[in-house]
C-alpha cells in the first residue's frame, strides 16, 4: 500500500472522483489473485464480493465499474507504476542469490488494426521464481533498447545477468559490469566475427585436457533432455576491450527425447565475465531456459495474458505488470505447506477468503 500510494491517480479531480485510486488497484490485485483474468473478471468479482472487501477497504461509494478499472489502467503511468513495484520486489525480496535472466515476450493479443503487439522485457530471478521488473520495447524498436534501461532500474552487483544472443552487445556487456554484476550472453550470427573465434577456439581444443566439460540428463515435461557443457578460458579468443571483463567462452550442446523419437538438437555457444566451471554454466543456461515455463507459460496459460483483447493506450502494460504483481505474491507465499500449483493456489484464492488474506497480508479495518 505505501508504495501503491507513490503512484499518482490519473484522474483529473476537477472531473470529480467517486473511489479511491489506491482501493481500486487493491482490488484489482485480489481479484486477479481470485482466478480473474480480464477487467470484465475484475469488476464482477469486486461487485460480488463488496461485503468481503469492506472489511479491509472503505469502499465510500462501492465497488468501481467495469468502466472504472479499465479507464484506470489505461491512463495509469506504466512508468509510475513500474518504479513501485520494483521498490514493492526489494523490500519483499531482499538480498538476491544466483543469477536473473533478462528475456523478453510479446502480448499478443494487444496488436489489432494495424497496430503491432507491444513487446515486454522482464528481468526475472532464477531461484526465487519471481519478477523484478519489466520494461516495454518502444515501437519499432526491438530489445537491445529496453534491456539497458532495465537493467539501470536493477540492483545486480555481484549477479550473474543471463540474456539471450539479442542482448549480446558490447554496450550491454559493458554496462552490466559498470554497474558491478557478471554477464552470461548467448552469441549467434549477430555477432559473426565472436561467433567464428568461438567455435574455432572449441573446434581446435576439442580434445584439450583445458575444456572442462559437465554431462547431465534431466526430465522435463515428458521428455527426456540430455545437455553436455563446456567451458575454455576466454585468453586469446575474445578481446576484452569490446567484451569487458571477458574470462570464459562456453558451449552447450542439448538434445530432446520425446517418447523414442530425438528431436532437437542444439547448439549453443555463450560468453561470460565470471570464471565459470562447465557444470556452473549448465545451471545458468538452465535457470535463463527455465524463464520459458516459469514465466512466459505461466502469464499465457495461467493468466490468460495472450487471449487478452484490451489493447489501447497503457492498459496492456499495466495488466501484465499487475498480474507479474500477483505472480510474485504466489511464489513468495508461504503460509500452504502442501506443494501447490500456481494454478491451484489462484483457485485456492478464490474459493477461501481466508487464504486470500493471508497471501496479501491484509489488516481489517
Amino acid at each position: 500500500m505505501c508504495c501503491l500510494r507513490e503512484v499518482d491517480d490519473p484522474r483529473k479531480p476537477s472531473n470529480g472522483t467517486l473511489h479511491d485510486f489506491v482501493e481500486i488497484l487493491v482490488i484489482a490485485m485480489a481479484a486477479v489473485l481470485s482466478d480473474c483474468d480480464t477487467v470484465e473478471d475484475i469488476a464482477y468479482w469486486a461487485y460480488k464480493k463488496e461485503d468481503w472487501l469492506r472489511q479491509f477497504l472503505p469502499l465510500k461509494n462501492g465497488v468501481p465499474s467495469e468502466k472504472t478499472f479499465l479507464r484506470i489502467f489505461r491512463a495509469l503511468d506504466p512508468k509510475q507504476f513500474e518504479v513501485a513495484f520494483r521498490r514493492w520486489v526489494a523490500e519483499v525480496v531482499g538480498t538476491l542469490n544466483g543469477g536473473i535472466a533478462i528475456d523478453g515476450k510479446t502480448v499478443r493479443g494487444s496488436g489489432s488494426g494495424g497496430e503491432s503487439a507491444i513487446h515486454m522485457v522482464s528481468a526475472f530471478a532464477t531461484e526465487l521464481g519471481v519478477v523484478l521488473g519489466q520494461e516495454k520495447v518502444a515501437a519499432k524498436s526491438n530489445e537491445i533498447t529496453a534491456i539497458p534501461e532495465l537493467l539501470q532500474a536493477l540492483h545486480i552487483k555481484d549477479l550473474l545477468i543471463t540474456i539471450d544472443a539479442m542482448g549480446c552487445q558490447r554496450n550491454i556487456a559493458r554496462q552490466i559490469t559498470d554497474q558491478g554484476g557478471d554477464y552470461l550472453l548467448a552469441v549467434k550470427g549477430n555477432q559473426p566475427a565472436l561467433l567464428e573465434a568461438i567455435e574455432t577456439d572449441f573446434i581446435d581444443q576439442y580434445q584439450s585436457e583445458a575444456v572442462d566439460r559437465h554431462r547431465q540428463a534431466h526430465k522435463s515435461r515428458g521428455r527426456i533432455v540430455g545437455q553436455i557443457a563446456s567451458v575454455l578460458p576466454a585468453t586469446g579468443t575474445v578481446d576484452v576491450a569490446d567484451w569487458p571483463q571477458c574470462k570464459t567462452i562456453g558451449l552447450v550442446d542439448s538434445l530432446r527425447k520425446v517418447g523414442n523419437e530425438e528431436s532437437n538438437f542444439e547448439r549453443r555457444y555463450y560468453i561470460s565475465s565470471r570464471d565459470l566451471t562447465a557444470e556452473q554454466l549448465a545451471v545458468a543456461v538452465r535457470g535463463h531456459w527455465a524463464v520459458e515455463n516459469r514465466l512466459h507459460w505461466i502469464l499465457d496459460v495461467s493468466f490468460g495474458e495472450d487471449a487478452s483483447t484490451v489493447r489501447k493506450d497503457h492498459a496492456p502494460q499495466n495488466l501484465s505488470l499487475l498480474k507479474k504483481i500477483v505472480l510474485n505474491l504466489i511464489r513468495l507465499d508461504t503460509t500452504e505447506q502442501k506443494k501447490t500449483s500456481l494454478r491451484l493456489k489462484r483457485k485456492a484464492a478464490a474459493w477461501d477468503d481466508d487464504f486470500r488474506v493471508k497471501i496479501m497480508g491484509l489488516i481489517r479495518l
